[in-house]
C-alpha cells in the first residue's frame, strides 16, 4: 500500500477570542498520495487556508494529527517542525510573498538558504545558483533573473514563487489560491505550469481554489464546509 506523502487525521483547529472559542476545522481527515494533485474547494470561511497552514506546519492543530510519510509530525519541537517544513513542503501563496529588495534569482535562492546554516549555504552557493537559474529558465523567466518583484508582472511573480518552492525539492506543494490575484489569461498560464510540474516531477499538490474547472482537472477534489470535509 502506498504511504501518503501528507495526511491529516481527525484534525480540529480553534481560535480564541477572549473566552470565546471559535472552531475553524472540525475533524478533518485527508490523505495525499505521492504525485497526486488534490483540489480543495469550499466557500470563503470554510477553513481551506487554515487547513493548508496546519498541513504545512505553519500552525498546530488543536486536536488530531498531521503525518508526513506516515509519521506524526505536528507535536515535534518548533525547530524540528521548521526544518521538516523547509525540507518537505513548498508553499505558493496568492500574494507571492517575495522579498521586494531581492532579484528574482535571489528570491528563489532564499529557499535553500532557509534549509541550512550560513556556512552550509556558502559551501554550496554556486550549485544553488545554478539550480535556481535552471528553475527560472524552466518556468519561462530565464531573461528576468536580475529583475526585482516590482519590475515583474503578477504572473511572473507567481512563477518566481513556484520556482522558489521547487528549489527546496519538496515532497508536496501547498498552493493557496495561486491564481486568485491574476487576470484570467495569466491565471491559465500559471495553472498550466503547475499541471506540467505535477506531470514532469511527480510532485504532489494540494491546491486551494474556487474554480470548479481547475478542480475538475485535478486527480481528486475535497470539499470543505464549515470546517468539515463533506465530499
Amino acid at each position: 500500500m502506498t504511504v501518503p506523502v501528507l495526511a491529516a487525521a481527525a484534525v480540529h483547529k480553534s481560535y480564541w477570542l477572549g473566552r470565546r472559542e471559535i472552531p475553524v476545522l472540525r475533524g478533518v481527515d485527508l490523505q495525499v498520495l505521492p504525485g497526486e494533485m488534490v483540489a480543495l474547494l469550499g466557500a470563503s470561511g470554510a477553513g481551506k487556508s487554515t487547513l493548508l497552514h496546519v498541513l504545512g506546519l505553519l500552525d498546530q492543530p488543536s486536536a488530531g494529527a498531521i503525518l508526513y510519510d506516515g509519521q506524526p509530525v505536528h507535536a515535534l519541537p518548533v525547530v524540528q517542525r521548521a526544518r521538516l517544513r523547509h525540507q518537505h513542503v513548498g508553499f505558493v501563496f496568492q500574494f507571492y510573498h517575495l522579498i521586494p529588495e531581492l532579484t528574482a534569482l535571489q528570491n528563489v535562492e532564499l529557499a535553500r538558504m532557509m534549509q541550512c546554516s550560513l556556512f552550509g549555504y556558502l559551501r554550496q552557493r554556486r550549485a544553488v545558483r545554478t539550480a535556481a537559474t535552471g528553475l527560472l529558465v524552466q518556468v519561462g523567466l530565464g531573461e528576468r533573473l536580475g529583475h526585482r518583484p516590482s519590475e515583474l508582472s503578477g504572473g511572473e511573480r507567481q512563477r518566481v514563487a513556484i520556482a522558489r518552492a521547487l528549489l527546496a525539492r519538496p515532497r508536496v506543494i501547498l498552493a493557496d489560491e495561486p491564481t486568485g490575484n491574476l487576470d484570467s489569461a495569466t491565471a491559465a498560464d500559471v495553472m498550466e505550469l503547475m499541471f506540467a510540474i505535477n506531470r514532469q516531477h511527480g510532485l504532489a499538490f494540494v491546491l486551494v481554489t474556487h474554480n470548479e474547472a481547475i478542480a475538475q482537472r485535478c486527480h481528486r477534489t475535497i470539499r470543505l464546509r464549515d470546517g468539515a470535509v463533506v465530499s
